[in-house]
């Protein structure tokens, strides 16, 4: 027996309920797109159906909208749709929204904001074997600095050029460096991208990101700060010292070690007959522990 037929919001459509099924797999657009719609004859109406996904429901429901009145020939039997009406058909059915990327993400996704997106971005990043993030502080600070105040609860589908224009210019008035701009903006493009299509792995949201329209400050290399010591201030750190400090200091001006590298150096780490360190690994930046990768 057929599912009863309910009205819709829209005057005119009527939708019927699909009988539940057991769901055999995720929601895929490739099933979906390209409809055309199938138009039949009711009441003295061609009418125009198709099926659609609605929020809150798994399986799709089925459309039906009048197009126009049936025409009849001499004998008042009904003429098959024109082309005519068959083109308005296929109109309504893509102004339902029924053929539509947009609609279809809304359905299955839902509006999923830039913050709730970020924390599935951290735990995605730091648990995923091809390029790990391991030290996830300072991507976390920004994350949780300067982005949110401005886009954390806009929804993640509207993040794009324009909104995130806003960000870009309170941090440029807030003075962070043009390469700190930079690298906060390449991390909120990384958690839009990180809503995925389980059916195909792509992106649920494809930007084409400009950095004109973003106004991204540029980066001039010769003007990055590269905070070094002079010779003379290191001397004089070496003949004010003594013993492990005096020392360390040598080994630092000497290698180019960076301290947290230094200060996670082990007796695995010679080799050489202890002519050669290996570095491999450094103390963590927030915790006191050697941490086996380096930033």
């Amino acid at each position: 027996m057929a599912a009863p037929l309910q009205p819709a919001a829209q005057s005119g459509i009527l939708i019927q309920t699909q009988p539940k099924r057991r769901r055999k797999g995720r929601k895929s657009m490739n099933r979906r797109k390209g409809q055309n719609g199938t138009v039949v004859i009711q009441s003295g109406w061609y009418r125009v159906r198709w099926r659609m996904d609605i929020e809150g429901q798994e399986e799709r429901i089925h459309m039906s909208e009048k197009v126009a009145p049936v025409v009849t020939d001499k004998d008042g039997n009904p003429k098959p749709a024109s082309q005519a009406v068959q083109r308005l058909a296929r109109e309504m059915v893509e102004r339902s929204g029924a053929n539509s990327v947009e609609h279809f993400n809304q359905v299955v996704f839902g509006e999923v904001s830039f913050r709730d997106q970020t924390k599935e971005y951290l735990r995605w990043a730091g648990s995923r074997d091809r390029k790990r993030i391991k030290d996830l502080v300072s991507v976390e600070g920004a994350l949780n600095k300067w982005i949110p105040p401005v886009i954390g609860d806009m929804p993640l589908a509207k993040v794009n050029n324009i909104t995130v224009k806003p960000l870009v210019d309170k941090m440029k008035k807030a003075n962070l460096a043009a390469e700190t701009v930079n690298k906060y903006v390449k991390y909120v493009k990384q958690v839009v991208a990180s809503l995925k299509d389980g059916a195909t792995g792509e992106p649920i949201h494809h930007r084409k990101w400009d950095s004109a329209v973003l106004d991204l400050p540029v980066v001039n290399q010769k003007e990055q700060r590269r905070p070094s010591l002079k010779a003379k201030t290191i001397n004089q750190l070496v003949q004010e010292s003594e013993g492990d400090e005096q020392a360390l200091y040598i080994l630092l001006a000497s290698s180019g070690m960076r301290i947290s590298e230094a200060l996670a150096i082990e007796r695995k780490n010679f080799t050489n007959d202890g002519c050669t360190i290996q570095v491999r690994q450094q103390v963590h930046r927030e915790k006191p522990l050697i941490v086996s990768y380096l930033n």
